[in-house]
C-alpha cells in the first residue's frame, strides 16, 4: 500500500502496483552445469598470468587452452574463475566443472555462466566446427572465390564487392548464390558472415538481400496509390 496527497491536500490512497507475473523467477544456472567432453580432446590451463594482453580486458587473465582433432583454440580465462578437471574412466567421457571464487560478487556470477559457455563452444569447435550458409537472394546476386583467398560479390552495385577471407575461415561456393563458411570459432565465422550480410541486408518489400542459415523475413505489401 502506498499514500500520495493530491494538489488539494487530501491524500489519496493507492492500491499497491502488481508485477507483470506472480511466477518466481527461476535462474538458468548454465554455470554450474558441468561439461563432458571424449577424450580425444585436451585442455590444458596455464595459470600464468597475461601481461602483453590483446584487449585491455584480458590483463592477467589464465590462458585455457583446448586441441582437438580440427585444430587448437585458446581462450583467456578469468583470474577468479576455478576450474575442475574430473578423469574419465574407462570409455567415459572428462568432466570440466567451472566455478568462481565469490557468487556473491556480480562480475564474477556474471562472468560464471559466460566463461562455461565460451568453454562449451570452443570444445564443439574443435571437434564438430561451426558451419554458417549464406543464401543471395536476388536478381543477378552471385559470389565467386578468387584463389581461395578473396570472396568477390555481385551484389547489384556498380562494382563487385571484395571480401579478404579471414586466415581461421574456410570458404567455399557450391553455387553461384550459396555461401558456406566453415571454422572452428564460433565468434568469427559468425562475425564475417554478418559482415557480408551488411552488404545486402534483407529487405521486406521484395524479400531480396543476403540470408543466414534457415533466416526469413515477413513480406510487407508496398504503398497503393
Amino acid at each position: 500500500m502506498s499514500l500520495f496527497r493530491l494538489s488539494s491536500g487530501i491524500p489519496k490512497k493507492l492500491i499497491a502496483q502488481r508485477s507483470f507475473h506472480s511466477a518466481t523467477p527461476i535462474l538458468s544456472h548454465i554455470g554450474r552445469q558441468p561439461l563432458a567432453y571424449s577424450q580425444d580432446i585436451k585442455i590444458e590451463h596455464d595459470l600464468t598470468p597475461i601481461t602483453e594482453p590483446r584487449i585491455p580486458s584480458e590483463l592477467n587473465n589464465t590462458t585455457l587452452t583446448i586441441t582437438g582433432p580440427l585444430g587448437q583454440h585458446k581462450l583467456p580465462i578469468k583470474p577468479f574463475v576455478q576450474l575442475k578437471f574430473t578423469p574419465a574412466e574407462d570409455s567415459a567421457e572428462n568432466v570440466l566443472e567451472v566455478a568462481v571464487n565469490d557468487d556473491s560478487i556480480k562480475q564474477q556470477r556474471s562472468m560464471w555462466g559466460t566463461t562455461r559457455a565460451l568453454i562449451n563452444n570452443a570444445i564443439v569447435g574443435v571437434s564438430d566446427g561451426y558451419r554458417v550458409y549464406l543464401r543471395l537472394v536476388g536478381v543477378g546476386y552471385r559470389g565467386v572465390l578468387e584463389n581461395n583467398t578473396m570472396l568477390s560479390l555481385k551484389l547489384g552495385y556498380s562494382h563487385p564487392v571484395q571480401l579478404q577471407v579471414p586466415e581461421d575461415i574456410t570458404c567455399t561456393v557450391p553455387q553461384p548464390n550459396r555461401i558456406v563458411l566453415q571454422s572452428i570459432d564460433l565468434q568469427k565465422v559468425t562475425e564475417f558472415a554478418a559482415t557480408i550480410q551488411r552488404w545486402r541486408m534483407p529487405e521486406p518489400y521484395n524479400q531480396k538481400g543476403i540470408f543466414i542459415n534457415d533466416e526469413t523475413i515477413k513480406k510487407k505489401e508496398g504503398k497503393k496509390k
